[in-house]
């Protein structure tokens, strides 16, 4: 299933979130990808999540529109990172060797409390975790486990974000070293992958235009590669394109080749 979900009020003002993920539709095959509605509710801070009311009725619809459809793969482009919760969530549920690949420069493991910006995008793992806040818990299918998160190009971290990630190991290395992350899902056992690709990941002298700009991430080269080998190695159920914010078509040019790969 291939669904269009341009949720931005998970990253707060959310400039160009939205007509981002248009101009990577229009990319793509519109006619293909199934649209999440927005929600029309006003701002409101709630559980220290901004634009908390609206966020959760888009997730459910996404949730539910999920259910009646019942499909075994979803590839999403969005949107901001955390309308992860719902797709992640529903393919762990059918998969339970499945890995999770977080591409991405942030590590989207906050509790609300100690979140500074108190934006859903930097929380979506803790509640995939099922540690997030009061009422999320009704839009997941199954929780995940600390051990199934991997993450590729992380470089901003919290002080709470990091505490957690030592807390239980989760894998986070400083580089990317494929090899390595290839043999760690094979020992682990997992069979199965989603791919969270955050174009924040990448290397902004290579592709600036993210929400967020963060020094030394991944190169293209380096991020195709090893989605390549993951697709080779694994079966892939399940990914998405978050958080470019450019609107010309040209600027895209770059990541053409990424988007190819994961909405295939």
């Amino acid at each position: 299933m291939k669904v269009y979900f341009p949720q931005w009020q998970g990253s707060g003002t959310g400039e160009n979130i939205a007509t981002g993920a248009q101009t990577v539709l229009t990319y793509c095959n519109v006619s293909k990808f199934v649209k999440i509605p927005l929600s029309r509710k006003a701002p409101q801070q709630k559980h220290h999540i901004n634009f908390y009311e609206a966020i959760v009725e888009q997730l459910k619809d996404f949730k539910n529109t999920l259910q009646l459809a019942s499909p075994k793969t979803i590839q999403t482009i969005g949107g901001d990172c955390g309308l992860e919760i719902v797709p992640v969530s529903y393919l762990n549920a059918l998969y339970p060797n499945m890995g999770v690949l977080w591409f991405d420069a942030h590590a989207d493991i906050n509790r609300p409390c100690d979140s500074s910006s108190c934006n859903f995008h930097g929380m979506p793992l803790r509640t995939l975790l099922g540690e997030g806040a009061t009422g999320m818990d009704i839009l997941l299918t199954a929780t995940i486990k600390a051990d199934q998160i991997h993450y590729v190009g992380l470089r901003s971290i919290d002080p709470t974000e990091q505490l957690r990630i030592d807390k239980d190991k989760i894998y986070a290395p400083k580089k990317l070293d494929i090899q390595d992350l290839v043999q760690t899902l094979k020992l682990k056992g997992i069979t199965h992958l989603y791919i969270h690709f955050d174009f924040d990941c990448l290397e902004p002298n290579e592709y600036p235009h993210t929400y967020y700009q963060v020094p030394n991430g991944v190169s293209i080269t380096a991020a195709e590669e090893c989605i390549k080998t993951l697709q080779d190695e694994f079966i892939m159920v399940g990914s998405s394109v978050l958080e470019s914010v450019t609107t010309d078509m040209d600027e895209l040019t770059p990541i053409k080749g990424i988007i190819d790969l994961l909405m295939k």
